[in-house]
């Protein structure tokens, strides 16, 4: 019995794959018709790209990529799901892929809302409250988990049916990750009055106020905690200070608006709080690689060849 079902499994990850790959021909990220799913492909091992992760959950269904959130590093393979439960900043760069066997991957959107919802509605066990760990997790694929997107990924090909079978599918994710080997840490980012919950909050109140200048007593009053204990548990989730994430948040939101609203390096550092635009330039170039009117001129150019 535990032979056929490892081979079922086996059989499952190589149709997956062969899908995905007749769905993306080419490297790109590919957005579909069902909410908050995204495929994508990607060739080569020598870039690095830098992102804001939403809480969500990714499959790599071939090849592998690292993660650098702060000093933290992860690896994950077509053997793990990647799991993110607050918005963290990361650097990423594929280990492995080539044009022949290239590194593709599924993303599906957390819904937060449906975790709540979920969280009290499923048995769990209590996480120590003061139980160390990061934002990003990653973890083994299950059964339940790759068939849901085997199925997810099928229901592309009747988009007639997509409007009542994928919320249905994406519930069926979510009660996977909840009863999963880290599920009681992500509930614990949705669980009023638990430290990690307040930690998300404070991440939502520095996304909102990105021009505002951040004073940690402050917002650890905010939300109830202690600045020591504030800061050290900040730190765990997204491995860097509160002031560090708000800067790379400023920037990554920088070069959102310069690509997506069309407006001059100027404008954006002042629109998220950057008072003098050398020392924005400076910082933009150092997480980038690039000057900000570089930096978005090659990514258009990368977008449209």
């Amino acid at each position: 019995m535990a032979d056929d079902t490892r081979m079922e499994f086996g059989r499952a990850k190589v149709l997956l794959k062969n899908r995905l790959h007749d769905r993306m021909p080419k490297p790109g990220d590919y957005p579909t018709t069902i909410n908050g799913l995204t495929l994508y492909r990607r060739d080569r091992t020598d870039t690095v790209e830098k992102c804001l992760y939403r809480p969500l959950i990714a499959m790599i269904c071939q090849g592998a990529k690292r993660i650098l959130v702060g000093s933290d590093q992860y690896c994950c393979s077509d053997n793990d799901i990647m799991i993110v439960g607050v918005d963290v900043p990361a650097s990423t760069s594929i280990t492995q892929a080539s044009p022949e066997a290239p590194c593709m991957s599924m993303v599906l959107d957390l819904d937060k809302n449906l975790l709540a919802q979920l969280a009290l509605e499923t048995p769990h066990k209590s996480l120590e409250n003061g139980s160390a760990a990061g934002g990003l997790l990653i973890q083994p694929v299950e059964s339940g988990i790759l068939d849901a997107f085997f199925r997810m990924a099928e229901l592309l090909d009747t988009p007639e049916r997509i409007p009542v079978l994928a919320p249905m599918i994406a519930k069926e994710i979510h009660y996977y990750l909840l009863i999963g080997p880290n599920g009681s840490l992500l509930r614990s980012f949705y669980a009023l009055g638990s430290q990690n919950n307040q930690i998300t909050h404070a991440i939502s109140w520095l996304q909102q106020n990105l021009t505002a200048s951040v004073l940690v007593d402050e917002l650890a009053e905010q939300v109830n905690m202690s600045p020591s204990t504030f800061h050290r548990r900040f730190k765990e989730i997204t491995s860097m200070s509160p002031v560090q994430f708000q800067k790379r948040i400023r920037l990554h939101e920088a070069q959102r608006m310069m690509l997506t609203d069309n407006i001059d390096a100027s404008r954006a550092s002042m629109a998220v709080g950057y008072e003098n635009f050398s020392q924005f330039s400076r910082e933009y170039k150092r997480l980038f690689g690039d000057p900000p009117r570089r930096d978005v001129m090659r990514i258009r150019n990368t977008a449209f060849a």
